[in-house]
């Protein structure tokens, strides 16, 4: 199960996120649906359309299936999704 104390070492696709804080300002405030992932970017189903969010520099509050939020800094999880787990234990 998804909890706010280890969703950094889940698989965040089919999760909706926002981006709460960003260092650039076009990015703050952009929601949806994470389509997809890589190693520095997280990217999103936003209003009909595909943007792709730089982790780093961002922080993203992320709805869990249980309804509660998750606040995640992007630099804390610049990893490939599958290396994660190795990198953060």
């Amino acid at each position: 199960m998804i909890t706010a104390q280890n969703l950094r070492m889940h698989e965040l696709i089919g999760l909706r996120a926002r981006v709460a804080k960003s260092l650039s300002l076009p990015y703050q405030g952009i929601s949806g649906v994470v389509l997809d992932e890589t190693k520095n970017t997280i990217v999103l189903e936003a209003q009909g359309r595909q943007r792709r969010i730089p982790k780093r520099g961002c922080v993203f509050l992320f709805t869990l299936s249980s309804g509660e939020k998750a606040e995640l800094d992007g630099n804390r999880i610049a990893y490939r999704p599958f290396d994660r787990p190795k990198k953060l234990k």
